[in-house]
């Protein structure tokens, strides 16, 4: 099947590589989507609070996804844009050749050493510089453990990337970073550039010369290689656009451009994000402010460690044959679900937002024998709905609206749910791919298709629908969130003691050498 359409009009080729699919969507010049080709891409789990992933095979299934979309087409490409999962640590050598698998954003091999960063004030004065607040999966932290763990790697390292970074390096031959992955932990906010500073505080003071230059908005825009083309069917000096990592791209193909605009990905991670025009490095730290390309407007980011993987667990526990079976069932319970509560934190690495807490667990509260599959499904997505909230609330501004995407984007009771629990209306767009629609929207804007994201995203997205909050619920949610909040603060004390890191000694004796 190919994609045909008026003689000579161009398509554009987007690759979003997430943590377990790695996507070639292509659209349109006039935005709509097209198709897509998808490649699986394995997370090794070395124990039980570690993520990892060879970079080889990352770039295998990215190049052989993108070769199957250009076998698909019989229009020319216009270009071919790049959005990537974030943060974590992808050490290449001299040669640019992977030194060992990049370690992932979801790891917590770091605990101890964010910990003792945390009672040293070091996760503080560092939020008062870049507005981020540093948890075990960035690429600080995790350099800091591998350089304990695995010292003579290291040594041989000459750069730590990003995958977006490293694809960018396959596809272009270009070493650099694009200012959202350097956001946290790297940049100085107020000074738009890498901060020595910010290098001392996390001990790195000798690694700085491993995170490579930021790239500036021309140059973000490189061409593809010969050898890179050859392996995806595509023209050698291709423009190739490196876009905002995926939760920010997320946010741009959602529609959210402007600041005061909010968007939730309801995927691995529930990702909610605000976008501001200033940020206070004086407030409580919490989350992460990544810049992007337009001035004065920064992406206020509260990444979740547990989002949608809590839906697939209540699945294989209730033996349901696939996540939409759980929103379908939940619909079953009434709002409340008869006093069932659960606080969704699942992750083995704890929390990180809004707040950051390595022992965060989850809990079930109010159960009573009348409680039945239904009411665990509806507990789930309420709890999950009570930490979009959360956050929303820990970002700055009153969002007037909430763009709604990722595989959880599909269930429209969910979307309600969410609707009706933050009393903000949430809205869905048109596209299945919306990362991948984001460095659509971001690219055209950067080669100067469109002025600004803007009216880039005002041509090229379409709503498909919309949820307006029921006030009667929202009112009757209200005090449903008081008390997960209430609850959270009385169980965290405890959480210490229900749940420990494995490597928590070690790591946190590393962590004092700081």
């Amino acid at each position: 099947m190919t994609a045909s359409g008026p003689a000579g009009r161009p398509v554009v080729v987007c690759l979003d590589a997430g943590t377990t699919v790695i996507k070639a969507a292509v659209f349109d010049e006039d935005g709509h989507e097209l198709f897509a080709v998808s490649r699986g891409t394995t997370v090794s789990h070395p124990s039980p609070d570690r993520a990892e992933q060879d970079m080889d095979a990352v770039w295998e299934a990215a190049s052989s996804a993108v070769r199957e979309a250009a076998e698909r087409l019989d229009r020319p490409v216009e270009f071919l844009a790049l959005t990537a999962q974030g943060d974590g640590a992808w050490l290449v050598d001299g040669r640019h050749r992977p030194l060992r698998p990049a370690v992932l954003w979801n790891d917590g091999r770091a605990a101890g050493i964010v910990e003792d960063w945390r009672v040293r004030d070091v996760l503080t004065e560092a939020f008062r510089i870049n507005a981020s607040l540093t948890n075990a999966g960035l690429p600080n932290a995790i350099l800091r453990a591998l350089i304990a763990e695995e010292p003579e790697t290291t040594a041989r390292a000459a750069a730590v990337l990003t995958c977006g970074s490293w694809l960018f390096l396959r596809l272009t031959g270009v070493l650099g970073m694009d200012s959202t992955d350097s956001s946290a932990p790297w940049l100085d906010l107020r000074l738009a550039q890498h901060s020595d500073a910010l290098f001392e505080l996390y001990g790195l003071g000798p690694q700085r010369h491993l995170v490579p230059p930021l790239l500036g908005a021309a140059d973000r825009v490189q061409k593809l290689t010969a050898e890179a083309a050859g392996l995806l069917g595509l023209p050698a000096g291709l423009p190739v656009v490196l876009a905002p990592y995926d939760i920010a791209s997320t946010a741009i193909g959602s529609g959210a451009t402007e600041p005061g605009h909010a968007s939730c990905v309801l995927g691995t991670t529930l990702c909610t994000e605000v976008l501001v025009d200033s940020v206070d490095t004086t407030a409580q730290p919490a989350g992460l402010t990544l810049a992007l390309d337009t001035p004065d407007l920064l992406l206020r980011a509260f990444p979740t460690l547990a989002g949608c993987g809590v839906i697939d667990w209540l699945a294989g526990l209730l033996g349901l044959p696939a996540p939409g079976a759980v929103t379908a069932l939940a619909g079953q319970a009434s709002p409340g679900a008869d006093g069932l509560r659960i606080l969704p934190y699942l992750s083995p690495a704890g929390e990180r937002a809004p707040f950051l807490d390595l022992n965060a667990s989850g809990l079930i509260t109010g159960v009573k024998f009348g409680h039945q599959p239904e009411h665990f499904a509806r507990a789930v997505l309420e709890g999950l709905g009570h930490v979009i909230r959360d956050c929303l609330t820990a970002a700055p501004g009153h969002p007037t609206q909430l763009r709604l995407c990722g595989g959880g984007a599909a269930s429209s009771s969910w979307c309600q749910m969410i609707a009706d629990i933050t009393g903000i209306p949430a809205i869905v767009t048109t596209d299945s791919q919306v990362g991948a629609k984001g460095s659509f929207v971001h690219a055209s804007a950067l080669l100067g298709r469109y002025p600004d994201l803007a009216t880039a995203a005002a041509a090229l997205i379409r709503t498909r629908q919309r949820f307006d909050p029921v006030p009667e619920l929202t009112g009757f949610y209200d005090g449903e969130h008081e008390e997960f909040l209430t609850t959270r603060e009385m169980v965290s004390v405890r959480w210490p003691h229900w749940r420990t890191h494995p490597d928590a000694g070690a790591a946190s004796e590393v962590g004092t050498h700081a």
